[in-house]
């Protein structure tokens, strides 16, 4: 089956938020730690995509979504610094992939996406943390991320467990 990967406006993004909401809420119900616990309502990760789409009106980031002929089913935001000394640089947030969409090249094709989104906003360095030993990891090693290092017991897993983070750049 195929996809596309579309950038969504600050608008679309809150008319999908219901979407975007459901492939969150699966992600964390999958085990993914994404900020968020066991137990994640539709309505709460509804309500964080309609805030994500508020701050995109006032700061430009990209969200970027992986979409089929059932709907979207993944997701990407690359947010860009703001400081005054670092205006080339941006963080890659919330990569998501419903567990419908996996091992189709959406995770591949929705970070090539995020890459030229940053090119688009004028940065030149992409920065993002991910789950220790889980997927994710592999996949940015093999895309050409440069790994930094780990941070153990950084956050928790949906379930309550301890997880250290790896980080990763990349310049673009």
């Amino acid at each position: 089956m195929s996809f596309r990967i579309k950038r969504l406006s600050a608008d679309e993004t809150l008319r999908a938020a219901s979407a975007l909401g459901a492939v969150l809420k699966d992600c964390v119900d999958g085990g993914a730690s994404v900020s968020f616990m066991a137990g994640l309502t539709l309505d709460e990760a509804t309500a964080f995509w309609a805030r994500a789409a508020a701050a995109q009106a006032g700061d430009g980031r990209a969200v970027l979504a992986a979409e089929d002929d059932e709907g979207l089913f993944g997701v990407v935001q690359v947010i860009a610094a703001g400081m005054p000394n670092q205006p080339h640089r941006g963080d890659v947030a919330k990569m998501l992939v419903h567990r419908r969409g996996r091992r189709r090249g959406a995770a591949q094709a929705l970070l090539a996406a995020a890459e030229d989104a940053g090119r688009g906003l004028g940065l030149t360095l992409l920065v993002l943390d991910t789950v220790t030993g889980g997927e994710a990891e592999r996949l940015y090693a093999r895309l050409g991320w440069e790994r930094v290092g780990v941070i153990p017991n950084y956050a928790l897993t949906p379930d309550g467990e301890l997880c250290s983070t790896t980080y990763f750049y990349k310049l673009i």
